[in-house]
C-alpha cells in the first residue's frame, strides 16, 4: 500500500500540475474522512502520511475544555478527566489516541477519491489565479460563458470570473458569447475556492484602459493621478507629465482623438474630461471644474473644503446636469467644493464679517471700529489674535504696542477660560462617544452642553437635530450619526 500510495501521489502531482504536498494533504483529508465514517461523523480524526515511505498513522483527537464548556463527547474532553491522563495538560490542548489502520473498502476508496479530486481542483484553480496575479494583469479579457441571476460569468483562458450586475455599466446589454474587458476588483475566497470578481464601473478600469492605449504611461513619461466616474455618462481623469516635452492631455487624446475614442468605445461611449493634475489643490480644483470658468476660490484647509465663486453664466456649467460636474470634480480632487455666485459670495462674506465682529466685540470687549479694523487686516479668530507674531500686529495702522499686548492678553484669557469650561463639560461625556471617528473635544463639549453625553444619545438624534445643535453641514451630521449607530448592527 505504501509504495502504491507514493506512485499515486507522484502521478497525480504530474497530471494536475500541483505540488506533491498538496496531493499528500488531500490524501490525509480523504483518509481521515473515511476513518470518521467507521467511528462517528462528529469525531475528530487526524491522519499523517510519511512523505518518504508512504506509511501513515491515524489518530483520534479530543480538545480539552473547561467543565462549563463541555458539550460534545465526540470532540471534547473536560479538563478534570484529561488531567488524569496528562497532569500538565491545559485548556485548548488536544488529547490523541492512535487508531488501528483499517481497510477502507470500495465505499471508503470512492469517498477518498472525491475528496482528493476536489482538493486538487481547488489547488489547480489557486495555481492558475496565482500565475495570473504574478503577471500583474489588472484587466481581464474574456467571453461571457453564461448568465447567473443577472451576473455574467466571464471565461478567460482557464479562469472563470464573475462580473456582478451592479458592476456592469448602466443600460449595458451584455449577452452570452460577447467579448468583454473588465477590471479585476477583488478575489473572494469562499467555500467554493477563490473567485475573481470583475468591474466595469470602477474608476480604476478607465485608468487601466488608458495604460493600455498610452505607451508613454508605461514608459514613465506621464502618469494618471486620479479618476472619478459616473459610469456610462461621464468620467474625469487627472493626468501629470513627468517630462516637459510631453503634453499629457494631448498624449491621452491621441492623433485625431484615436486613443480617447478607443477607451470611450470600451466603456459604452462614456464622455471623458481630461484634466491637468496640479500639486496646488486650488489650481487642481479649477481645472477639474472645466469647462466652467472660476472667478475666485477660498481654501479651508481645516474642513478640507473650497468655496468656489463663478459668475452667473458659468454656474449651470460648473454644477452640470444633476450636479454631475461638481460631484465628479470633488471626487477627482478629494476636496469638498461649495459653488456660489459673486452675489452669494458677497452675502456670505458679509454674514461672516458680521458674525466675527460680534465675537471680537463681546469676547475682547472692544468697540465696533476696532473690531472692523482687525477683520479688514485678515484676523478671523481669537486664536490668530492671541498667537500671531507681535511684529505683524504692530504693522496695523493706529495700534501701538500697549493696545496690541492688551488685545493679545484678552484673547488668551478668553481661550483659556473656554478651554477650562470645555474640559469640565467633557468630564460627563462617555469614552465611547469621545472615541468616535469624526468627533473632537469642542464638538463633544458643545453636545454635552445640550445633554448629549453618550454614543447612544448621539445615535438617537435625527440629522436635522444635530445640524441645529452644532451648525455643522448635513453630510457631516449624517456620517457622525451613522458612525454612532454602527454598534447597533454589529
Amino acid at each position: 500500500m505504501s509504495r502504491e500510495l507514493l506512485l499515486l501521489v507522484d502521478a497525480l502531482a504530474r497530471e494536475k500540475n500541483v505540488s506533491k504536498d498538496i496531493v499528500f494533504s488531500a490524501l490525509e483529508m480523504a483518509l481521515a474522512s473515511a476513518t470518521k465514517k467507521r467511528i462517528h461523523d462528529e469525531a475528530d480524526v487526524r491522519v499523517v502520511i510519511d512523505r518518504n515511505t508512504g506509511q501513515y498513522e491515524s489518530f483520534r483527537r479530543w480538545q480539552v475544555v473547561d467543565e462549563h464548556e463541555y458539550v460534545n463527547e465526540y470532540l471534547q474532553v473536560p479538563l478534570s478527566e484529561a488531567s488524569k491522563e496528562d497532569p500538565e495538560v491545559e485548556i485548548g490542548d488536544f488529547l490523541e489516541e492512535p487508531l488501528e489502520p483499517i481497510d477502507f473498502g470500495r465505499i471508503g476508496a470512492q469517498a477518498a477519491k472525491q475528496v482528493i479530486l476536489q482538493k486538487i481542483r481547488d489547488a489547480e484553480r489557486e495555481q492558475i489565479i496565482s500565475d495570473f496575479l504574478e503577471r500583474k494583469e489588472h484587466i481581464v479579457s474574456g467571453t461571457i460563458k453564461r448568465m447567473e441571476r443577472g451576473n455574467a460569468i466571464v471565461e478567460s483562458g482557464k479562469i472563470e470570473a464573475v462580473l456582478p450586475r451592479d458592476q456592469m455599466i448602466p443600460k449595458e446589454n451584455l449577452r452570452i458569447g460577447d467579448r468583454v474587458k473588465a477590471y479585476l476588483l477583488r478575489i473572494d475566497r469562499g467555500a467554493r475556492g477563490p473567485q475573481l470578481i470583475l468591474s466595469r464601473t470602477a474608476p480604476e478600469f478607465v485608468i487601466r484602459l488608458f495604460d493600455l492605449e498610452v505607451p508613454e504611461i508605461e514608459d514613465g513619461l506621464m502618469e494618471l493621478k486620479a479618476c472619478a466616474r459616473d459610469p456610462g455618462m461621464r468620467a474625469k481623469i487627472a493626468v501629470k507629465s513627468n517630462d516637459p516635452r510631453v503634453d499629457p492631455i494631448g498624449t491621452c487624446v491621441g492623433l485625431r482623438g484615436s486613443r480617447v475614442t478607443a477607451v470611450r468605445n470600451e466603456i459604452g461611449g462614456e464622455n471623458i474630461d481630461i484634466v491637468l493634475w496640479s500639486a496646488d489643490p486650488a489650481q487642481f480644483v479649477i481645472g477639474a471644474l472645466a469647462p466652467a470658468e472660476v472667478s475666485s476660490i477660498v481654501v479651508d484647509e481645516e474642513k478640507h473644503a473650497m468655496d468656489v465663486v463663478v459668475d452667473e453664466d458659468n454656474l449651470a456649467i460648473a454644477i452640470g446636469r444633476s450636479g454631475q460636474n461638481v460631484r465628479l470634480a470633488s471626487e477627482l480632487t478629494g476636496w469638498s467644493i461649495n459653488l456660489m455666485t459673486q452675489e452669494e459670495s458677497l452675502k456670505r462674506n458679509e454674514a461672516e464679517f458680521a458674525k466675527t465682529r460680534v465675537v471680537f466685540m463681546e469676547k475682547l470687549d472692544i468697540d465696533e471700529e476696532l473690531a472692523d479694523v482687525l477683520i479688514e487686516e485678515g484676523f478671523s479668530s481669537l486664536e490668530e489674535i492671541a498667537y500671531v507674531p507681535l511684529a505683524e500686529m504692530l504693522e496695523i495702522e493706529g495700534l501701538d504696542e500697549d493696545i496690541v499686548n492688551e488685545l493679545r492678553n484678552r484673547a488668551r484669557n478668553v481661550l483659556l477660560t473656554e478651554a477650562i469650561a470645555t474640559e469640565e463639560q467633557l468630564e460627563d461625556v462617555a469614552e465611547d462617544m469621545l472615541n468616535l471617528d469624526g468627533m473632537d473635544k469642542d464638538l463633544a463639549a458643545k453636545l454635552a452642553g445640550q445633554g448629549i453625553k453618550t454614543r447612544d444619545d448621539l445615535a438617537e438624534l435625527a440629522v436635522d437635530e444635530l445640524v441645529e445643535m452644532t451648525g455643522m453641514d448635513d453630510e457631516r451630521a449624517k456620517q457622525l450619526i451613522l458612525v454612532a449607530r454602527a454598534h447597533w448592527f454589529e
